[in-house]
């Protein structure tokens, strides 16, 4: 991919960047919910990712979305038991889908250590509901917004740099062990259906990760900064605050969506 085909958002603070996030999914997901029975959006975890379900949440626009007709899916996350804080999905749940009229049958959370035996189980688990909720002969959805949350270090969902689950590319789902970041067990889709995903927006905010962004954007290596392979099939897009975007080549900086 060249740099051409990103977008790179830049917001000046935290604040103003999550409220133009939310408002653009909230426009974004009715278009897609106008053009199609159902959508597909996965979900990140992290400060920012937080910070962008709760600005849906308030937005008087809110109510203006179709909920039942969004699967929620999660990009990866960490096995621990149900409702423990750690978990994406209890982000989630507390910031936004505990708030709004889902439909539980399409609200997807990675199986959590107390409901299932051992992390492979879970990952073949997950595995499975994303096949049960694909088009015939594809091995899962078609995904129309995927939110992507961006290490220091470059890491996306749970693929960290030099580690082997970036390379995988024959399943869905991959078991994580050994994360550099606590807890050590995670669940994590892998980067083909990271790619596959229609939209994929990479929301990220701070200093320390302005390093990263460059990195990826400068052509580095997928295995040393993952972040470099987050492409979407029709629009790859960074919204970041001006500090996340101080490495980013001025040509790079899109004047608007």
């Amino acid at each position: 991919m060249t740099t051409n085909d990103r977008r790179v958002l830049v917001h000046p603070d935290k604040e103003a960047l999550a409220g133009s996030v939310a408002a653009r999914f909230i426009t974004k997901i009715i278009d897609i919910l106008d053009e199609h029975d159902e959508a597909h959006v996965v979900l990140t975890g992290g400060g920012m990712g937080g910070a962008v379900l709760t600005e849906i949440r308030t937005s008087a626009a809110s109510d203006t979305i179709d909920w039942g007709r969004i699967h929620f899916w999660w990009g990866d996350e960490r096995f621990v038991p149900k409702g423990d804080p750690d978990r994406n999905d209890q982000q989630a749940f507390d910031a936004l889908l505990d708030h709004v009229p889902v439909d539980p049958a399409k609200v997807h959370p990675f199986p959590s250590s107390d409901e299932i035996a051992s992390l492979d189980e879970a990952a073949v688990a997950y595995s499975d509901e994303l096949a049960a909720a694909a088009p015939e002969g594809a091995t899962h959805p078609r995904f129309d917004i995927l939110f992507l949350g961006v290490g220091p270090d470059g890491h996306i969902a749970s693929l960290f740099p030099g580690h082997p689950e970036i390379r995988i590319k024959d399943a869905t789902v991959v078991p994580v062990r050994n994360s550099p970041k606590p807890p050590p067990e995670r669940l994590s889709l892998t980067l083909p259906v990271i790619q596959s995903a229609d939209r994929v927006w990479m929301v990220l905010a701070g200093s320390d990760k302005a390093s990263a962004i460059g990195l990826a954007l400068a052509g580095a290596s997928v295995d040393e900064v993952p972040v470099a392979g987050a492409e979407g099939r029709r629009r790859t897009v960074f919204f970041v605050d001006r500090e996340a975007a101080a490495e980013v080549p001025e040509n790079l900086i899109a004047p608007s969506y």
